[in-house]
Parts: C-alpha cells; sequence; structure tokens
C-alpha cells in the first residue's frame, strides 16, 4: 500500500518511494520527491500561471520516457487546468501547477517540467524569452557559455536584461523578461539574433537546426520561442543519467567556467544555491526588469 501524505489538506498517496530511479547516484524516488518538495516555492514561482506539460520516466532514467501535454490519467479534481489552443485552432486543457499539493502529485509521477514562454491567460503572447544553446560534439558546455556571455553583450545594446541558467542537460539557456509580446514577433527577433551570432563568430555558432551542421558547433535555437513549443522549467530535474538540475547560474560563473563540470548541479547542490544566491531568475517574474521587444528589420 502506498504512503499517504496531507500536503495542503490534500491527501497525497506516494508511490514506491524507495525506487531507485538514478541508478548511477542510487537516488530514489523519495529523494527526488523531497527535493521537490524543499524547492517548491522556486518551482512553483517560474510555473505559476503556466500550462505545464511533463516529460515522464516513471521507471527510472533507464526506463520508457513519453512527453504529454494533457492532464494525465487520474488526475485529481482539485488540480487546477486551463483550456489553451492547440494547432489548426483546436483547444485542450493543460495542467496548471500553482500550488504545493498540485506539485507533488506531479512530482510523484516522475516528470520533468516544461512550459511555454506565455501564460494560460494569454495563450501566445511572450512574457520572456530564451535562446537554447545546445553544443555539437566535441563542443561542449565551455562553448556554450562563451555563446551566452556574446549573447548577453547584444541583448544589453538593445535594451534588454538576460539571466542564465543551465539546461540540466550539457548546454546553457539564456533567458530575457520582456513586456507581453506576440511569441512570432518574439521568435522573428530571437531568429535574427541568432543568425547575427553565426556571423560574428564563425566556427563557434550555428543557428540552423540541421544535425549534420552542427558538430563543434553551438546551436543556437531559437525556435522555443513558438507559442506552440516549451523549455524546461528552471529548478526542474532531468531525466539524465545523474539527477542533474536545470539551475540558474550567475554570469561570473558562466564566465569562469573551464570545464564541463563547472556548471553541472544535482538535487544536492540547490539548497546551498539557494541560501547562497536566493532566486538568481527572480527577475523574470519582476515586472520592473520587462523590456519592450526591440522593433524587427
Amino acid at each position: 500500500m502506498s504512503p499517504i501524505t496531507e500536503v495542503e489538506g490534500r491527501r497525497l498517496p506516494l508511490s514506491r518511494l524507495e525506487k531507485v530511479l538514478y541508478p548511477a547516484t542510487g537516488t530514489t524516488k523519495g529523494e527526488v520527491l523531497h527535493y521537490c518538495a524543499t524547492t517548491a516555492g522556486c518551482l512553483l514561482a517560474h510555473l505559476s500561471g503556466r500550462p505545464v506539460s511533463f516529460l515522464r520516466f516513471p521507471d527510472g532514467v533507464a526506463g520508457q520516457r513519453f512527453f504529454t501535454k494533457n492532464p494525465p490519467p487520474g488526475t485529481p479534481s482539485w488540480v487546477r487546468t486551463a483550456e489553451v489552443p492547440r494547432a489548426e485552432g483546436q483547444r485542450a486543457r493543460q495542467v496548471l501547477l500553482q500550488d504545493v499539493a498540485s506539485l507533488m502529485w506531479a512530482a510523484n509521477l516522475v516528470v520533468e517540467f516544461h512550459a511555454p514562454q506565455w501564460r494560460a491567460d494569454a495563450p501566445g503572447i511572450a512574457d520572456r524569452l530564451v535562446f537554447d544553446l545546445d553544443p555539437g560534439a566535441p563542443a561542449t558546455a565551455v562553448e556554450c557559455c562563451a555563446v551566452a556571455l556574446w549573447l548577453r553583450e547584444r541583448l544589453s545594446a538593445d535594451g534588454l536584461h538576460a539571466y542564465g541558467k543551465t539546461s540540466g542537460s550539457k548546454g546553457l539557456h539564456v533567458l530575457v523578461p520582456l513586456e507581453p509580446t506576440p511569441s512570432d514577433a518574439v521568435r522573428a527577433y530571437a531568429k535574427e539574433l541568432a543568425r547575427e551570432a553565426e556571423a560574428v563568430l564563425p566556427g563557434l555558432v550555428t543557428h540552423r537546426m540541421t544535425r549534420a551542421l552542427r558538430p563543434g558547433l553551438v546551436f543556437v535555437d531559437h525556435s522555443q520561442n513558438s507559442a506552440s513549443k516549451t523549455t524546461a522549467a528552471p529548478y526542474t530535474v532531468r531525466a539524465r543519467q545523474e539527477p542533474t538540475v536545470s539551475t540558474p547560474v550567475t554570469w561570473d560563473e558562466v564566465a569562469a567556467a573551464r570545464t564541463p563540470g563547472d556548471l553541472v548541479f544535482r538535487i544536492e547542490d540547490i539548497a546551498p544555491r539557494l541560501r547562497r544566491h536566493g532566486d538568481l531568475l527572480g527577475p523574470l517574474i519582476n515586472l520592473n526588469r520587462a523590456r519592450p521587444l526591440p522593433r524587427t528589420p
């Protein structure tokens, strides 16, 4: 029988807490749920109001993985959902994680949290921009850092504030708080900057998705600004070999990185970082830091 815990007045059955999800480190489901509970404030701050998608890996990182935008079967009636647009004019419902009880219900399913750059009350109107910097081997996160620093300066020249986080995998994400802007316009601007990065940093950057063009280069992925796309949320645990976390980083850390391991953070690293830095991505949810998108040519 699954143990029952009470969270904010909701009774939650928590299953298979001793199951090892990450064989490389022996990390159990219970440890992952503990991480989510202790980091709930930050996780919820960045998921609040956004329709959440799940990459599920219920049997651990060695098992099956599947991505879903629909509320999973058995979603409790008290978990909030919102109607959002889908392709070809269709509409569907997606989960909103607005409280700790809902977060822990979702975490018990064993998931990565993914969200779009817009909120459910304004579909397709982005309030942030994202670049996903993805290194093609033998390039690594170190090369991503050089590209991230260039993007930061280029964005600053347009009056925009940039913030960084690890993807929790091999690369980096550069995020920018925006005044509400149609996603199509944000993607067009991001694509122009990706092209510019390729021109200014030849031999380091590609803005094209074709994998055959990417070995040794950093792919500056602008496509996640499309209204239909999602990005791994800040502080989510990833379904990688180890329980790595998509972790906010300082620009000093980005500039100082000399090996890929310098920017790898696991679940046990996050609480000390929050004590030291607070939420480094707090400005993303501070309306005073949002700026208008520059006009594209």
